[in-house]
């Protein structure tokens, strides 16, 4: 019964999470050619600065919100006190950093973005996702996410016309998110019920949240100062070739992100119940899969970024498939360090290592930017990023290496990068030899999937790994294909 919970709201969740990105990147190629690198820049800019009223509104929220409910959730009086005493604080907290913003604007010359992004800083105010990741009801956010992204994407394509409309794309894109996030309270009676809170409740609140708010501002410096920096520093051009790379680049990072976000409540309340020995089974079978996905993903992007780039932005933004094979190196310690985290530092609440790793990654990524971004532009902040990311993963697996078996999870997935380096090589070989076209890439990404799943599966087979047979003997069986692995036929 766990395992297929755990799998269908993976499911949910990496929808949720990649409609958040696929959406925007759908329309990226009809954006990059009406609105320019320089209008995406803009928005870009405007977007980053609106983010940390966001980030401050929402005061490590996410993590803790979800480890929260998830600890109290077979308990019903206790969940409702729980939520209510949470959304309480942090309404309290939105409403102050939503004043703040509207001041900030009155400073500046030009306000006709900052007015717009007025829409997006609200919405935290309405943000309880994190509620339903508590409680692990992730098909309802998926729902009602979905058709307000989708509805965003038609906007996009019916009112955006030339680069005049950067505003109204703006404008698009900030109530989409506000609009996601009422959405959200629409079923939220069917699970809980908001009781009265009580300050002395209230505050036990504060620092634990505040302990978590610390390493969500240390990863914003190295996801969206940078960004802040390059427009300030270099240009809104060269943000604009960082943002489309960015944002292909944090497909994969989502997905990721994705099992980590289902995982976590889980493991919260493993922990909890003292459960030990099953949440270790967890984490290893979780590590192996995870990076055996993030390698791929990696190696993929890699081989394909210089074909990708011109082909889906056009000939402007050639720079990006640079860019996008610099990030793809960020995956595989992006995902390593993502399971440690949520597996196994949140549920058991050793925030103060999760916040000593990400505070050492935003001084690796803000020393790099400083050095290099007036210099090299958006390569200076790709190389900021990498430093940053690698940093936190190592940091991490330093701190947990006497509670977790970090050599035998690398010994677990070194195949996994010999399998991937061998990919990189073909599928990048082909793009140089067949040159830039649509039905180049095509051919890239089916020959990069031939390979790597074909390998990858002679792996698992051999290994008798019963979790991916299982899973892939699951697709044959929906598709009516009579041989399984693993069975005699």
């Amino acid at each position: 019964m766990e395992k297929t919970s755990v799998k269908r709201n993976f499911m949910y969740q990496m929808i949720y999470e990649i409609l958040i990105i696929i959406l925007p990147l759908i329309t990226s190629p009809y954006i990059a050619r009406v609105i320019g690198a320089e209008g995406l820049g803009i928005y870009s800019y405007s977007y980053s600065i609106a983010y940390y009223f966001v980030l401050f509104s929402m005061l490590g929220l996410r993590n803790y919100g979800n480890r929260a409910i998830a600890r109290v959730r077979d308990d019903q009086q206790e969940m409702n006190k729980t939520f209510s005493d949470i959304l309480t604080l942090h309404m309290l907290i939105a409403v102050i950093c939503t004043a703040v913003y509207v001041g900030y604007i009155f400073l500046l010359d030009e306000k006709i973005y900052a007015v717009i992004q007025v829409f997006y800083v609200i919405s935290a105010l309405f943000d309880i996702s994190w509620f339903y990741f508590g409680i692990e009801k992730f098909r309802t956010t998926v729902t009602r996410s979905s058709i307000v992204r989708i509805a965003n994407v038609v906007c996009v394509f019916v009112f955006v016309r030339s680069a005049n409309d950067l505003w109204i794309y703006c404008l698009i894109m900030a109530l989409s998110q506000l609009a996601s996030q009422l959405a959200l309270w629409i079923p939220l009676r069917r699970f809980v019920k908001i009781v009265r809170p009580k300050w002395a409740d209230m505050k036990v609140h504060v620092k634990p949240m505040l302990i978590l708010f610390i390493p969500a501002v240390a990863v914003s410096l190295y996801k969206y100062m940078d960004k802040i920096m390059l427009g300030f520093i270099s240009s809104k051009v060269q943000l604009g070739f960082y943002e489309n790379a960015e944002k292909v680049n944090n497909i994969p990072v989502t997905i990721i992100s994705s099992f980590g976000t289902v995982m976590l409540p889980r493991m919260s309340n493993m922990a909890a119940k003292g459960q030990k020995k099953k949440s270790e089974r967890y984490t290893a079978i979780s590590m192996q899969l995870v990076m055996c996905l993030a390698l791929a993903l990696a190696f993929g992007l890699a081989a394909v970024s210089t074909v990708f780039a011109p082909v889906f932005w056009g000939a402007e933004f050639i720079p990006s498939g640079t860019l996008i094979m610099g990030l793809s190196i960020t995956i595989p310690f992006i995902s390593f360090a993502n399971v440690i985290r949520t597996q196994y530092l949140i549920p058991n609440q050793k925030d103060r290592q999760y916040v000593a790793s990400v505070i050492c990654g935003a001084i690796v990524n803000l020393a790099i930017n400083l050095l290099l971004i007036s210099r090299l532009g958006a390569v200076g902040a790709m190389i900021g990023t990498i430093a940053a990311e690698i940093t936190v993963c190592v940091y991490q697996a330093v701190v947990v290496r006497k509670q977790m078996p970090i050599w035998s999870y690398i010994k677990n997935f070194a195949y996994f990068i010999l399998v991937g380096a061998l990919m990189f090589v073909v599928v990048y070989a082909f793009g140089c030899r067949m040159g830039t076209s649509l039905s180049t890439l095509i051919w890239q990404i089916v020959i990069g999937v031939v390979i790597y799943c074909a390998l990858a599966l002679i792996y698992f087979v051999r290994t008798k790994n019963t979790v991916v047979l299982n899973m892939v003997n699951g697709i044959f069986k929906r598709v009516k294909l009579p041989f399984r692995f693993g069975e005699k036929n």
